[in-house]
């Protein structure tokens, strides 16, 4: 049985040039070794707006968001959201959203997967 145990601390931010200001885009995926789906760790400051809008109607993939920490403003398809810690929240891949912070900055852990289709890794955030 293989084993990895990290801390979010000891995932380094990705700096790379799709790097966005006020968000630290940890790639918890790669860090573990996980191949299944794709697993990130967003460490968004307090007014944060520069997380891009986007769906997955291209490739089918589902995203779980789980608020670790702090809060986040899920706008999906245009409505608002607010999102706490503890609560999680599943976007399918029709939906248009985006992640905004408001007071208080969060942690948010993202999952993302497409059903009945073997995972591949996006090659513009991949990391050394």
């Amino acid at each position: 049985m293989t084993v990895v145990i990290k801390h979010i601390e000891e995932i380094a931010p990705y700096e790379g040039e799709h790097a966005i200001q006020g968000i630290r885009f940890r790639p918890a995926r790669q860090a573990l070794g996980v191949s299944a789906w794709g697993m990130n760790v967003f460490d968004i400051d307090p007014h944060t707006t520069g997380h891009p809008e986007h769906d997955h109607k291209h490739d089918g993939q589902e995203e779980l968001y789980v608020v670790l920490e702090g809060s986040i403003v899920l706008i999906a398809d245009g409505k608002e959201t607010k999102v706490t810690r503890g609560q999680m929240v599943r976007v399918g891949p029709e939906t248009t959203r985006k992640i905004v912070t408001r007071e208080e900055g969060a942690r948010v852990l993202a999952l993302g997967a497409t059903p009945n289709k073997a995972y591949e890794a996006d090659p513009r955030l991949a990391t050394t």
